[in-house]
């Protein structure tokens, strides 16, 4: 048998022959080529400057329309991923063939580009806030669930026993002992997911899925860089009070 310690070595050398493989496969170590768009890269960034700001006024309904499209579907995302997650633990799953197609679900829907489903609600339901939201809410629903489901798999088992014991079924258990259990980190996976659909919702504007992503896909396809730089920074600025916004409504949620 082999020794745990030349095990590790090999996984490690394994591992490491991967990642310099994978680099090798994509051009990493291609460095004329690199040296090149170095160069392209700095007469690029010339071209960002200066700032136009003067359509700012117009980027106000997108970039609402933007926050409103990360709430909506971060909301919609919770929703269904509570019965994923009912169905997708093992101490509530009614069966585990049940529990391994709810998590088989779960995977799928993780594995599904947004863009790609945004991309495919545009053509079903037309332009818009809709198909974009819908996309963000149907890839975090299988990030959520799954993030739930271990989360209530790894909870202290002695209450939900306690519970079983006195002929509670499993919904009983899910809703008074496992949700409350894991209500802390449920809640800041929820603003961690509403952080990563505003910036999200910002690509899905290049499929015409609405939002400020529309104005910045217009401008990029003008060329008028200046007016891509004062977007970028409107993103940020908005991004940033996405953040300090979440990071409170968490702080007083724990206290």
């Amino acid at each position: 048998m082999m020794p745990p310690a030349l095990r590790v070595r090999l996984l490690l050398l394994f591992m490491g022959a991967v990642v310099v493989l994978s680099c090798w496969q994509v051009g990493l170590f291609d460095l004329e080529r690199l040296w090149h768009g170095a160069q392209g890269m700095g007469e690029l960034l010339g071209e960002l400057f200066p700032l136009r700001l003067q359509r700012w006024p117009h980027w106000l309904l997108p970039l609402w329309e933007t926050l409103c499209m990360g709430i909506a579907s971060t909301a919609l995302a919770v929703a269904l991923a509570l019965p994923m997650a009912f169905l997708a633990n093992r101490r509530t799953a009614p069966h585990v063939l049940i529990r391994r197609l709810a998590r088989g679900a779960l995977n799928l829907l993780r594995a599904l580009p947004d863009l790609l489903l945004a991309l495919l609600l545009v053509a079903a339901v037309g332009f818009g806030q809709l198909p974009g939201a819908m996309a963000l809410a149907i890839h975090s629903v299988g990030m959520v669930g799954k993030f739930m489901a271990e989360t209530m798999e790894q909870a202290d088992p002695d209450p939900a026993e306690a519970l079983f014991s006195t002929g509670a079924d499993r919904l009983q258990v899910f809703v008074h002992v496992l949700l409350p259990q894991c209500l802390p980190s449920l809640l800041d996976l929820a603003f961690y997911r509403w952080e990563f659909n505003m910036r999200s919702a910002v690509a899905l504007g290049a499929v015409g899925a609405g939002g400020i992503g529309t104005e910045l896909i217009s401008a990029l396809r003008l060329l008028d860089y200046g007016q891509v730089t004062a977007l970028l920074l409107v993103i940020f600025l908005a991004v940033g009070l996405v953040d300090q916004l979440s990071s409170r409504c968490r702080q007083s949620l724990a206290r």
